[in-house]
């Protein structure tokens, strides 16, 4: 099993005026330690407009600053915006590849949508027609990170004329490529997509192994076209993440920021919103049923009832059964969801570095092992994905259209004759 830390960069009001500042410097020193310790990704999203739930508008700068403080550490966009309103396809296919040259080859490409008018709303994107325009968009930056010239594209969502987009990308034909996924749907059109799924919601491992059984049959099916060049076959879920040796301790300090987390996505969908004056956790506040003390109590009483803590929150050991669930119910890796609410840095840290010690050790051994045996298990299907592709024709160069120069030939043959 693989693990990656992840980054909506929440911030619950009140802020004072170093909040910013403290907070995306906090998490790139947290991408850092994650780094040394061994964690597998770095996964950064990608919201306009959320305050509160999200700040990270430009992951872009983001995962660029960790790539010059890191060494082997993936970093992922979790996901890119990649509908043209939000970000024209060739500037993200320039983006991609910049990344990928400057972190030598780590970059993992997801895409995404939005799903808040918030943000749909502030580009003016239709959500009836979001999803499409998502996919027409992702298809097209795979071709611009692929083909040499760009041959051109009139679609639906957007146009654009014959250009070679650069820079390319190191890994080739192009970094891994994601969807996020919230539900089964999702999950079937990321497998016949041959897209890796990024599942930004909280399963049980009954529920993980569904879709992975999903998931892995319409990858080995006629179903998988690829969208991109490459079939990137593998399923990541979140987890709370919150560790110490102490039970009751590792709720007091990852419970509320997990809770907090779901409630702001959900207030931000199904509430009204006044921009810039969001009461996200006050609302969170008023309205919780219960409190962490009592969570707490109920913990180490065993009287659960409805108001259990989350997976992923409490000893080393309640962790290790946690992932070892997971990692048998057919996933390839877990997000660790560490930074939510008002999780604090020093306990983020503490949490990783238990993790690195006590916990990942017991799920990483034999796992090269596995993958060898998962990658050769689905190379004939793959292959058969890959032909079933109908790839962009590219343009012989006697079909490449001329740019006309930027200087009008009237005025450069009147300079001349004089």
């Amino acid at each position: 099993m693989r693990f990656g830390v992840f980054y909506e960069l929440q911030l619950p009001r009140p802020w004072d005026d170093d909040a910013e500042h403290r907070l995306f410097h906090e998490a790139l020193e947290q991408v850092e330690l994650a780094d040394r310790l061994g964690i597998d990704y770095a996964w950064e999203v990608e919201h306009h407009f959320l305050e509160e739930y999200s700040h990270s508008s430009a992951p872009e700068v983001f995962l660029a600053a960790a790539a010059a403080r890191t060494q082997n550490i993936r970093l992922g966009h979790g996901i890119r915006q990649v509908i043209a309103n939000y970000n024209h396809p060739a500037r993200t296919a320039e983006t991609i590849g910049t990344l990928d040259l400057i972190s030598s080859g780590r970059v993992d490409f997801g895409i995404g949508e939005g799903a808040t008018r918030l943000e749909l709303g502030g580009f003016g994107i239709p959500a009836k027609t979001k999803r499409a325009m998502s996919l027409e968009a992702a298809e097209q930056i795979a071709n611009m990170m692929v083909m040499s010239p760009y041959p051109g594209f009139e679609g639906q969502s957007f146009s654009m004329p014959c250009r070679n987009v650069l820079p390319k990308p190191l890994q080739k034909p192009h970094p891994p490529m994601w969807m996020a996924c919230t539900n089964r749907d999702t999950i079937k059109v990321a497998a016949q997509l041959g897209l890796g799924v990024l599942a930004f919601s909280f399963v049980d491992p009954e529920e993980a192994h569904t879709w992975s059984d999903i998931y892995y049959d319409i990858i080995k099916s006629e179903a998988c076209v690829p969208l991109g060049h490459s079939v990137n076959a593998n399923i990541a879920v979140v987890s709370a993440f919150s560790i110490h040796e102490d039970r009751a301790e590792a709720i007091r300090r990852g419970q509320e920021g997990f809770e907090f987390f779901g409630f702001a996505l959900q207030s931000l969908v199904a509430r009204d919103s006044v921009p810039g004056y969001s009461k996200i956790w006050e609302n969170f506040q008023a309205e919780r049923k219960i409190g962490t003390e009592e969570m707490v109590r109920r913990a180490e009483s065993g009287d659960a009832n409805d108001f259990a803590h989350a997976p992923g929150i409490g000893t080393p050991e309640d962790m290790t059964r946690h992932l070892l669930e997971l990692q048998d119910s057919g996933i390839d890796q877990v997000i660790l969801m560490q930074q939510a609410g008002r999780n604090r840095h020093e306990h983020i840290c503490e949490t990783l570095e238990i993790f690195a010690r006590e916990v990942m050790p017991k799920l990483t051994a034999g796992r090269e092992e596995r993958e060898a045996k998962k990658a050769e298990e689905l190379t004939p299907y793959i292959e058969a994905a890959l032909a079933r592709k109908q790839k962009m024709a590219p343009l012989a160069e006697s079909e490449v259209p001329i740019v006309e120069a930027s200087v009008a030939r009237a005025v450069v043959n009147q300079g001349s004759a004089s």
